[in-house]
């Protein structure tokens, strides 16, 4: 049997096989409310065979989290009614369901909904580059810290309560959770700030919050990442060492797997071994792992609407042998996705030929 359709157990979640929705910022809910559309494009996932379904990410209730009216919002009366009746579709298609919650940080825009009075805020007042953000309030005090860690853990209460399957924390790509892992963002002299562990204490904080509001028997997965989305050669760990003291604090913490992104899934994490990040952390904590990066294509998708090239389709053959050696326990799957929601059901029929023709129908409409 295809490794990517055998079934998997995610922390006492049944999941059909290994495939996994990435989560895409799709800005189509307005006013931060998840419409009919939006149940819509996650059941049509949902029936085209996909394993898990990972939200796009969705601003938890604390006034700094958000940056666009547009993304859907985790709190309030009115967005949880549209997340209820998007998990309803998707259960009624045999999917699975787990929103990610999200706080952008340091890359808020002064202005942006949805609260536009809310400043731009990090671990140290910095913007990605290190430089000072110029408005008030934009350094965490402890007690921010600890509203922002409330915020997280009602969100995730919350998604159990309306009826989702498991919960993903957003702590990849250069955003707050991420803001406290690097040193670039991070130059506190409490307890948040440091060496490794140190910088790993909010977002442990944070696990083991929602562990506490969704019980022992909720999955919570935790999403990291070394490249951030201003600098894709970003490294918060230079070598397995360092790694495992960041990762380690959220495995006590309390979360039961690890999506490890990155940009290309078949490149090596560290010099001496071909385990990427995924197979890296699978190593050093023991526990269940998503990898994802380019799975389908091997060149930037953004590239191909400015002209720099078309997309070009990779073989599957080596993330099935990737995933035959457990190297990694689940794949998640974006771009590719994103265009054929059908991916999954293709893929594992070997409709290879539809797979390309489609994508290649797609293409034609955006560029």
């Amino acid at each position: 049997m295809n490794p990517l359709f055998r079934p998997f157990d995610l922390a006492g979640l049944s999941l059909p096989n290994r495939i996994v929705m990435a989560p895409m910022t799709r800005s189509f809910s307005l006013g931060g409310v998840p419409g009919p559309d939006v149940a819509a494009y996650y059941a049509r996932r949902a029936a085209g065979g996909t394993g898990l379904i990972v939200t796009e990410g969705t601003y938890v209730g604390h006034p700094t989290a958000g940056t666009s009216h547009r993304v859907p919002r985790f709190y309030g009366e009115d967005a949880l009614t549209g997340w209820r009746h998007v998990v309803d579709a998707v259960h009624a298609a045999g999917g699975r369901i787990a929103p990610q919650l999200w706080h952008v940080g340091a890359v808020r825009r002064p202005g942006a909904g949805p609260v536009p009075d809310a400043p731009p805020v990090g671990p140290s007042g910095l913007d990605l580059e290190g430089a000072p953000l110029a408005v008030a309030g934009a350094e965490l005090t402890v007690s921010d810290v600890d509203a922002i860690v409330a915020a997280f853990a009602e969100a995730a209460r919350a998604a159990k309560e309306i009826g989702f399957d498991a919960v993903e924390l957003h702590g990849a790509h250069g955003y707050l959770i991420d803001q406290f892992f690097w040193e670039r963002t991070n130059r506190r002299t409490d307890a948040y700030g440091g060496d490794p562990v140190a910088r790993a204490k909010f977002a442990a904080e944070i696990v083991a919050a929602v562990r506490s509001a969704v019980g022992p028997d909720f999955p919570v997965i935790f999403r990291m990442s070394q490249w951030k989305s201003s600098a894709y050669d970003a490294k918060l760990a230079d070598d397995p060492e360092t790694l495992e003291r960041i990762l380690n604090p959220l495995v006590v913490a309390g979360a039961d797997a690890i999506h490890a992104s990155t940009r290309r899934y078949w490149q090596a994490e560290f010099e001496g071994s071909d385990l990427n990040l995924a197979g890296w952390v699978k190593k050093l904590t023991g526990r269940p792992v998503i990898t994802v990066g380019s799975v389908g294509l091997d060149v930037v998708f953004t590239d191909s609407l400015s002209g720099q090239g078309q997309p070009s389709r990779t073989e599957i053959g080596p993330l099935l042998e990737r995933l035959e050696r457990d190297e990694f326990d689940l794949v998640a799957v974006g771009r590719s996705l994103l265009a054929d929601p059908e991916w999954p059901n293709k893929v594992r029929e070997g409709r290879f030929d539809d797979v390309v023709a489609y994508e290649n129908s797609v293409l034609k409409q955006l560029i």
